[in-house]
Order: C-alpha cells, then sequence, then structure tokens
C-alpha cells in the first residue's frame, strides 16, 4: 500500500487578516488561495506563491497577548521561510520597487543566489534562486 504525502501548509501567524492577505497578494504576488468565514472572527485564510504551489501559508490571526508577542519572532529571529524563485534579479528588484526590506545585498552560495528579507513583521526570510547540482 502506498501512501502520498506532502506538507500542505504552514500556520503563519498575523496581526490581521486583511492587511496580511494584501501584503502578501501585492507586495509578494501570492495568490489568495482561499478565505473562509469560520464563525467568532476566525477564518481560514490561505495563500500560496502560486496558485499551483505544494506548499502554502496557513494565516492565523493572534488571538491573544501571548501570541501578538511572537509576531515577527515565529523562528527566533532566525530565517524560517524560502522564497524561491526562477529569476531572483526581477523578484528582488520588484520587492524592493514594493518596499520590502532586505537586511543584505544578494551574494552567490553554493547553492545558489540568496538575500535575505523581512516581511511585514519582520521575519526574516531568504529570496532564493537555487542552482542546479553540477554533474
Amino acid at each position: 500500500m502506498s501512501t502520498a504525502r506532502r506538507l500542505g501548509a504552514i500556520s503563519f501567524l498575523v496581526r490581521d487578516y486583511d492587511e496580511a492577505i494584501a501584503w502578501f497578494t501585492d507586495v509578494l504576488d501570492f495568490t489568495l488561495i482561499e478565505d473562509t468565514a469560520l464563525g467568532a472572527g476566525k477564518r481560514w485564510v490561505i495563500v500560496a506563491a502560486d496558485a499551483d504551489a505544494q506548499t502554502a501559508l496557513l494565516l492565523a490571526r493572534a488571538s491573544d497577548e501571548q501570541q501578538r508577542a511572537q509576531l515577527g519572532r515565529q523562528a527566533g529571529g532566525r530565517v524560517f521561510l524560502f522564497l524561491e524563485t526562477d529569476d531572483f534579479a526581477r523578484d528582488h528588484q520588484r520587492m524592493r520597487e514594493r518596499g520590502v526590506v532586505f537586511r543584505e545585498a544578494p551574494r552567490e552560495e553554493a547553492y545558489g543566489t540568496v538575500a535575505v528579507f523581512l516581511d511585514l513583521y519582520g521575519n526574516p526570510w531568504d529570496l532564493l534562486q537555487r542552482r542546479l547540482p553540477q554533474n
């Protein structure tokens, strides 16, 4: 018996659903996959880098002071999300034009071209164009 598995969604803590949807769709060009009201002000909100992405973000609104204190610190200050692109220069320029803050200049690593940027809450991400392994 074979089992198909994949990482479907990653919970991403947000202050406000609409603020986060706007940032991901307008600034990063993500696609809004689903926005379903669940009652009591809660929503099931899924965004992804594109409509066919294998992995998406589930935008989870911080519901108390303890959760709000973690906005921008989801990985303790480390990069925890990697936005892969097929054209680093295009996306880097577009993101800078839209106000995205990069913590560093682009750099070349063994695995590809990369630069760390901050999301709307200050979480660090990598913008990454992977280099194909040389055989």
